[in-house]
């Protein structure tokens, strides 16, 4: 019916992405949060990924959002920092300053 005043467009029955099914979990003899032990979040993330860790969705997610403030990357500077650094060894070694002149006090 195109061209209908209030019968073209909106929601059609079935049209979409399906629907997820909710994945059921078996419970284990613990009861309650699991304990993760790691001395750090990137730590805890790489026993996950490598298997070694169980772990919820919740406890990963918290992980991957607080790893950016421990381990910032390496282009999280600004271009001033970066312009500094370069500047603080660019005169170093070969191109150093040498020594001023000593003084004769008489």
């Amino acid at each position: 019916m195109a061209g209908v005043k209030g019968r073209s467009g909106g929601a059609r029955k079935g049209a979409g992405r399906p629907r997820k099914t909710p994945v059921v979990v078996e419970s284990s003899e613990q009861e309650g949060p699991v304990l993760i032990e790691a001395d750090d979040m990137l730590d805890m993330l790489r026993k996950v990924a490598l298997g070694q860790v169980d772990a919820t969705a919740l406890q990963v997610r918290a992980a991957i959002a607080a790893v950016q403030y421990e381990h910032p990357k390496a282009g999280d500077g600004g271009k001033k920092e970066a312009k500094g650094r370069a500047a603080k060894t660019a005169g170093a070694g070969k191109y150093a300053p040498s020594a001023p002149p000593p003084r004769m006090v008489q």
